[in-house]
């Protein structure tokens, strides 16, 4: 009967549970002179599986620090340590009207990528991009996708605003 019951409950919490929303969150340290911040160096994160969408996600995430006035240099020191993490998820819309043929509700494939700016050796956050976005599962539109998420992330970077 008990488990039953929180079989039951789990239901209703999925039934209940809303679609994400997917958006671009922005964390920016307030103690950090971002103008200051000269060079960079690439350390160790959760990269993209796909080694062809792990090195254009690099080259993007390089490009925009480039048009911030950033240096690249191959290792430390430098004045910040960057990163990303990136994961693909498939969301299912359990709210949807589930087709007759199928009778399975609709799924989407998402993206997670969260992008760090570090300080080096404490390793303390002074910049977080994340997003959570449907994305494209064909691999040109999705470098494409990744070119403007990547710049829509730094949009909001303190030293624009």
């Amino acid at each position: 009967m008990c488990i039953w019951l929180l079989g039951l409950a789990m239901l209703g919490a999925v039934m209940a549970a809303p679609m994400p929303k997917y958006r671009i969150t922005v964390k920016a340290d307030k103690h950090t002179d971002f103008r200051a911040l000269r060079t960079y160096a690439w350390t160790n994160g959760w990269v993209a599986f796909d080694r062809v969408l792990d090195r254009h996600i690099v080259a993007a995430i390089d490009a925009e620090l480039a048009s911030l006035g950033l240096t690249k240099r191959m290792a430390e020191p430098c004045d910040v340590v960057v990163t990303y993490g990136a994961l693909r998820r498939t969301d299912v819309d359990v709210h949807a009207d589930r087709p007759h043929h199928s009778g399975t509700y609709p799924e989407y494939p998402v993206a997670t990528l969260v992008v760090l700016m570090m300080q080096p050796g404490s390793r303390r956050e002074l910049f977080r991009a994340r997003v959570d976005v449907p994305v494209d599962t064909d691999t040109a539109h999705l470098e494409q996708q990744i070119d403007t998420i990547v710049a829509q992330m730094f949009a909001d970077y303190p030293t624009r605003q």
